[in-house]
């Protein structure tokens, strides 16, 4: 249908293909993309999103650069992080740099210990027990993905019970590559000598003892680069 004389003029290519770029983050935030699935086909995105093929192309194809988004050749387009972040630190945690990698550990993990104890609340102690009881079933069990997998959930944890948005948004940006970091500089078997134990960092957190807490988690991070 032709535009008629009082129409607005369309907005110049560059901001359609932002603001496309925006919608489409915006669907992956909410969960309705979610990681690990397919986004719908270039013609239903033409048709949900209102906008032309190309600009749709060209917002899939910024998200891919991105690492938000990932072309499968034959398969489709499959949502692989929600963070563009994350690829990036990705990409610095490689093995030459594993002091770098425990010195930001330390910078975000001490401070969150610390917070934690000062405001942590009654349900943040509940995730706390449950994710430091998953990570002793991990370690006996005895497989180095499922305990990384563990030890994770359990800082994240930590993280979150310091009340602080933006540590959290960095912390996951920074955690979601130190999964795959870990796993590679632990190896494929669990040794006596790699385990840490965790229990008085979260006693400290209970207990309400910032600097302990702070302590105790400064204290892992010096005791091995891998836990």
């Amino acid at each position: 249908m032709p535009r008629s004389a009082n129409s607005p003029p369309p907005p110049p290519r560059g901001q359609r293909i932002r603001e496309t770029i925006a919608q489409l983050r915006e669907r992956i935030l909410a969960g309705e993309w979610p990681v690990g699935s397919r986004i719908p086909t270039e013609p239903q995105l033409v048709a949900a999103l209102g906008v032309g093929r190309n600009t749709v192309r060209e917002a899939v194809r910024a998200l891919q650069h991105a690492g938000v988004l990932e072309c499968r050749q034959g398969s489709g387009t499959y949502v692989v992080s929600t963070d563009e972040l994350a690829p990036v630190v990705a990409r610095q945690l490689t093995g030459d740099r594993v002091t770098e990698v425990i010195e930001v550990r330390r910078a975000f993990e001490v401070e969150a210990a610390r917070l934690a104890a000062l405001r942590r609340t009654p349900e943040d102690l509940v995730a706390l027990d449950d994710a430091l009881a998953a990570r002793e079933a991990a370690w006996h069990g005895g497989r180095a993905d499922e305990f990384v997998e563990a030890d994770v959930v359990l800082h994240t944890a930590v993280i979150a019970a310091a009340h602080n948005r933006l540590l959290a948004e960095l912390y996951a940006s920074f955690g979601a590559a130190l999964r795959s970091s870990l796993v590679e500089t632990m190896g494929g078997a669990l040794t006596a000598e790699q385990y840490i134990d965790h229990a008085r960092m979260v006693e400290a957190i209970r207990a309400g003892d910032p600097e302990r807490a702070a302590r105790e988690a400064g204290a892992y991070l010096e005791a091995a680069p891998r836990a």
